[in-house]
């Protein structure tokens, strides 16, 4: 059949690459579940203890925003050595697939929760003074107002972040975390071989064109309602 006979022609075993592009997906998948799930309370912390926030604390506002811009200015390749200890102590292991999710879930948090905080200032002003003219509870108005107005700009920014982690869970490959970025580096650059670097890019280019492009029906989706 056609597939075996292209199968053949590979350098390596086509399981080899449906086992890096697992990897990939695993590191990705659960780092950027991590990210939403810290990043969005991270940016609404934000929101309301900044100046005219309704728990409003300069203080508390400044000491979060200097943590998510420290790590946010730190590369992620540094990151990624810098976490070393603390993800051996956490997952057991400084290299694999566990080993990386520590480090992109890291990186990808304050990335994603400073894209939340600009989509929840465009939230009209108007609206969470009438939730509060009304007497809405705080949580109230964070879960009626503030989410279901930003949804679309956080579904569009939770796209940009899981493209950045795909790219970064490549760069991950350098120190041995697996997934298409460590073949590339093992099979296709330490052994000079152009046709294990061809098929993944490739494979990554598919990947983040398949993200972003259901990134972009989601959110004209929900404009659309």
């Amino acid at each position: 059949m056609w597939f075996e006979s292209l199968t053949s022609q590979l350098s390596i075993p086509v399981e080899r690459y449906w086992q890096a592009l697992l990897d990939t997906l695993m590191m990705v998948g659960v780092s950027s579940a991590v990210a939403f799930f810290a990043g969005v309370p991270l940016a609404l912390l934000l929101i309301v203890t900044a100046p005219g926030g309704f728990l409003q604390s300069p203080t508390t506002n400044r000491l979060v925003g200097y943590v998510v811009n420290g790590f946010r200015a730190v590369p992620f390749i540094v990151l990624l050595v810098a976490l070393i200890p603390f993800t051996r102590w956490l997952v057991g292991s400084s290299i694999g697939v566990w080993a990386a999710i520590v480090p992109l879930a890291i990186s990808a948090t304050p990335f994603f929760a400073r894209i939340v905080e600009v989509s929840l200032r465009e939230v009209d002003a108007g609206l969470i003074e009438a939730a509060q003219a009304m007497g809405s509870q705080k949580w109230h108005i964070v879960r009626h107002v503030y989410l279901p107005e930003a949804m679309p700009g956080i579904i569009g920014g939770f796209t940009i972040t899981l493209v950045a982690l795909i790219s970064s869970s490549a760069m991950a490959g350098a120190v041995g975390a697996g997934g298409l970025g460590d073949l590339a580096i093992r099979y296709g650059y330490q052994r000079f071989d152009t046709q294990v670097m061809v098929i993944v890019i490739v494979l990554l280019v598919a990947l983040v064109t398949i993200v972003q492009y259901a990134g972009d029906r989601y959110v004209q989706w929900l404009k659309s309602r």
